[in-house]
């Protein structure tokens, strides 16, 4: 009896330590949005990107910005990964992070890859983080609420497995749709260039207030303890796969400034 409850124990701290922390777009949905900017660069930005990354492709490098959180001489990087928002405000009237947040963090990548001082030591770490707080710019819980953590604390089901709001929108959906990052990518939507440079308009900040949109619906689609199936993801996981096609052609947009 000891040893069952012991057991039960210890599946319900790991399921709370992996739910309840997990602040990323799982590694598909960021491998696919660095796939579908490598889509959209130009050929002197492709050539640049790759020397700095000594070949390394931009799907590859999309996770690094989770990697380096297992070490602490990156901890000063974990705040950018997101942005605390209430619903139906503006980043401009927010209090903001004196730590700095995914705006800053982003506008931070970019100045230091125009910086002609910058070694290329520096440049290839920028590059790296840059393509992956793209990524987290573009999931809606990324500019989600502080008191529950975009989402993490608002505990639901998947198919009667225990998750959270957070987890459903970075990873649960699409780990359920069953298709890898090169088929996530392969299968986006076919867009006019006008539609394409319609979607890479806009700051920085015009981006978070066009995900923050989504933000709300996000939160509105769930009640705590809610055990959610097949209809969420039919309901919902359109929006992330044009949130995962955003995400590359606004990179794409950046890259091309910086290196075309």
């Amino acid at each position: 009896m000891k040893i069952k409850f012991t057991a039960i124990l210890i599946g319900l701290l790991v399921s709370s330590t992996t739910f309840a922390t997990n602040p990323i777009w799982g590694p598909t949905g960021h491998r696919a949005t660095g796939k579908i900017a490598e889509n959209h660069l130009t050929k002197r930005a492709k050539k640049k990107i790759d020397k700095l990354l000594k070949g390394e492709s931009l799907a590859f490098v999309s996770t690094y910005g989770d990697e380096i959180k297992s070490d602490r001489k990156y901890s000063k990087f974990y705040t950018w990964h997101y942005v605390n928002m209430p619903l139906d405000s503006r980043y401009e009237d927010i209090e903001k992070n004196p730590k700095g947040d995914l705006v800053t963090g982003i506008n931070t990548c970019i100045s230091i890859l125009k910086d002609k001082n910058s070694s290329d030591q520096d440049k290839a770490f920028y590059l790296r983080m840059l393509v992956h707080l793209v990524g987290d710019l573009h999931q809606p819980m990324h500019i989600g609420r502080k008191d529950d953590k975009g989402g993490n604390t608002i505990q639901v089901q998947w198919f009667g497995k225990g998750t959270n709001l957070h987890r459903i929108w970075d990873t649960d959906m699409i780990e359920e749709w069953n298709m890898g990052y090169l088929e996530l990518a392969d299968n986006a939507e076919n867009l006019s260039k006008a539609q394409v440079k319609a979607i890479q308009q806009g700051t920085v900040i015009d981006w978070v207030h066009d995900t923050h949109k989504l933000s709300k619906i996000a939160y509105e689609s769930v009640e705590t303890g809610e055990n959610l199936k097949y209809r969420y993801s039919y309901n919902h996981f359109g929006t992330v796969r044009k949130q995962l096609q955003k995400g590359g052609i606004r990179l794409a947009k950046l890259l091309n400034d910086i290196f075309g």
